[in-house]
Parts: C-alpha cells; structure tokens; sequence
C-alpha cells in the first residue's frame, strides 16, 4: 500500500501526484440534484487521521465547486493538524470556521447537522457501520473507507444501510481502491469476460511489514492509549487481515466474480509482534475459502519485518493464468489467450473521488453497499476461523451474533481490550 494512502506529512506530495488527472467536469451546473446544490458542494470530514485527511484532499480536487465546510475527530491534535495540512494544499477550498470543528465521540453527528452535502468516513473501522447509518438516514451522500464493520453486527447494519442509500437515491461509495485502479479494472474484466475459463484457484497475498505505533504520554487513560493505538484491537481494528490485508480479499472476490464462499478455514498468530504495545491482533494469517463449485481462494498475510515481500492476486482458470501484483506492478494473463496491460496506471485513490462526484452531479448516485460489505465480512469469516481454529461457513460468520466493542465512550471508559485469541480454546458466536 502507498505509504501516501495513511501518512499525513506526505499528502502534499500526493496532492501533486494526483494533479495530472482531470478536474470532473460539471453536466448541469445550475441543476439540482437529490436536495444537492450543484454550484457548490459542501464536505464533512469525519475522521481526521492519514487516510481521512488525504481523502478530504482528493474529494476537493475531484470537483472544481466543492468545499470542505466541517470537521469532526475524538482527537483536537489530529483534527488542527489535518486542517493544516489541506489548507496548505488546497487553501480557499477549505473553509471550515470554528464553528464547524467538532471534537468529542458524537463529533459525527455535529458534522451530519453542519449543513454538508457529502460525507468522509474514516474513523477507525469499528465507528464505521454507526456513522454510515447516522450519514445515510441524515440524506448525505458517503465515502466509506474500508474496511466497513470489525464484526457481523457491523456488516448487517452496513447491509442495512445501503438499503436506505438506495431508497434515498445517494450515492455509496467503498474505499476498495484497487476497484478503481485502471490496470486492475482491465485484468478483472477479462477475467470476468472469460479469459481464463472457469476460475478454479484464486491465490492473494498481503505480506508487509508492520505500522505504525504511538508511545503512551503522561496524563493519558487506558483508554485514550488504546485508541490512539486503535490499529492494535481487535475490537476497534478487526485485526490486519480485516483492516489491511482486506484489500487482496477483496481482489480474490472480485476475481470469483463477487460470489460468496460456502466457508473458511485457517490458522494465525503472533511470532514476531508479542509484546503488550501489539494489544491484541495477530501479524500473520494463512485462510482457505471454499466455493460451491469446488472452486478454493487461498490468502496468506503477515506484517514482519524483514521478511520476503508479497502483495498480489492471481487466478488460474481451466484456459489460463491472470496475475495483478502489486508488488512488481504486473497485469497480465497467459495461457490460451495471451494479453499484458499496457495503458496508463491511474491514480486510483483521486479515481474513488473523481467518479463519487461526477455520480452526484449527474444525479446517477452509485451503490456499491452490497460487495464492500461482502468483502469485510470474507475477511471477519477468516478471523474467526484463524482465531477459533474451526472451519467457519458464510451463514455462521454473517449471522454470527459476536459484537466487538461497547455502544457508549468516554476517555474514562475501561477499554474492552480481550486476550489474544488461541484456537481451538477461543469460542465461536
């Protein structure tokens, strides 16, 4: 992944990058579109670490009238620092007043209220299915950062909300990138067109090293430090293989043409990131999802340092091969039919923006609620068997009743930080 993708003090750097693709251009601009004012359109922010700051920068270079308008972080430092740091970027575009910085646990739902028109989520995932209910009952269109939900309550209620975006006729946006990474799309296609036959095998790899971690600081609680650290629990995280390594599931789906699996199983654990500042998440995964047709996708991830690299999708078919490596940047197919992707790589993260936008000016809102909840929910079901040691089917894990995390928070709150799972000991619900 672009270390652009989550580090702040780098989103100049991308803001120049993504500059050589096209503004969208507006079809009617004096129209109105679902309530939207199409003369400007405001966002709120919500979420303002690395991966939220660079997508409010991207959503305002995806549209020449639009405004970042409200804010809102449980943090005051990260909300200052990401507004610095798209003001340095985007200067008049950003026209929050401080009226429209809000900070505290219901930070969204003062955003929601603020006015906006369109909506960033990119909380830390276990936020995600609240906040995506709150933004589409309020009418607001969304992007929604992946993964979408750390358990199957979540899924259900992403599920449920993209019903309501439909019926609302607002736009739902995923934070999949690669779906919109024009290599990929190309390979995806011809997978899908048949160019490899009947897909038997889908082999994906999320092989990293590890992230980031913040050293605890005076007059900080329990809680506040898990927070901060949220990538660490598995309660606020869903653990890397949902938070990160989610993005090869994904591709394994798509390559399977977004069908479900019958079931997983697998295994998992902690070799290298053992010590108390890990929490409780694992740092490698070896998952084997079994499809009606005989069909096996095989995932393997870790996040160790100094170890072999890998980062990939590629599906063998009964007439071929198609690799997407993001690694080594390959796109191709062999066997029967023989093809390498040869166009323009794509900046697939001001792409996401680009189209979220030019849906809303059009009045052709996009949904793609359905498949961004599907592959969250493939990497949970992987979860659970790893954690479990149990073979794991797609109706256990989607009406699985496990609920990670409290309803209500406070920086008082005692953080519901569990043991580090241990199959075969670790219980299913």
């Amino acid at each position: 992944m672009s270390t652009s993708r989550r580090d702040v003090l780098k989103m100049t750097g991308m803001a120049l990058a993504s500059s050589v693709l096209p503004a969208v251009t507006i079809l009617h601009p004096q129209r109105s579109f679902a309530g939207i004012n199409t003369d400007t359109l405001k966002v709120g922010l919500v979420g303002c670490g690395g991966r939220g700051s660079g997508a409010a920068a991207q959503a305002l270079k995806a549209d020449p009238n639009v405004v970042l308008h409200a804010v809102g972080d449980i943090f005051k430092d990260k909300l200052d620092d990401s507004l610095n740091n798209l003001r340095k970027i985007h200067g008049d575009k950003v026209k929050v007043d401080e009226e429209h910085k809000f900070v505290g646990f219901d930070a969204y739902k003062k955003v929601l209220e603020s006015g906006v028109d369109v909506v960033i989520l990119a909380t830390p995932p276990h936020f995600r299915p609240e906040h995506l209910m709150a933004t589409v009952q309020a009418g607001k269109h969304v992007f929604c950062e992946k993964p979408m939900a750390v358990d199957a309550p979540g899924v259900r209620k992403v599920l449920e909300a993209a019903k309501i975006a439909k019926e609302k006729k607002i736009s739902l946006l995923s934070g999949f990138c690669w779906r919109f990474h024009e290599p990929k799309r190309a390979t995806f296609e011809k997978i899908q067109d048949g160019a490899i036959g009947d897909v038997l095998t889908v082999y994906n790899t999320y092989n990293t090293g590890t992230v980031w971690s913040h050293p605890r600081k005076p007059g900080w609680t329990d809680a506040e430090y898990v927070l901060r650290n949220w990538y660490y629990y598995t309660w606020l995280s869903g653990d890397h293989l949902v938070e990160q390594a989610i993005h090869s599931v994904d591709m394994m789906s798509w390559a399977f043409g977004d069908k479900m699996p019958l079931s997983a199983a697998g295994t998992g654990g902690r070799q290298v990131r053992t010590e108390p500042i890990y929490g409780n998440i694992y740092d490698h995964f070896a998952i084997t999802y079994e499809y009606e047709d005989g069909a096996k996708g095989f995932h393997f991830s870790r996040q160790q340092v100094n170890c072999e690299g890998s980062y990939m999708c590629e599906a063998l078919g009964t007439k071929g091969r198609a690799v997407a490596n993001v690694s080594r940047n390959v796109h191709e197919i062999t066997g029967r039919k023989k093809w390498k992707y040869s166009g323009v790589a794509n900046d697939m993260y001001q792409t996401e923006h680009d189209e979220l936008f030019a849906a809303i000016r059009k009045g052709e809102p996009i949904n793609q609620g359905e498949y961004m909840a599907n592959s969250t929910l493939l990497g949970i079901m992987g979860r659970m068997a790893a954690y479990t040691g149990r073979r794991i089917t797609w109706d256990e894990a989607m009406n699985s009743t496990e609920k990670l995390g409290p309803d209500t928070y406070s920086f008082d709150m005692k953080p519901p930080v569990a043991e580090v799972a241990r199959p075969g000991i670790t219980s299913f619900s």
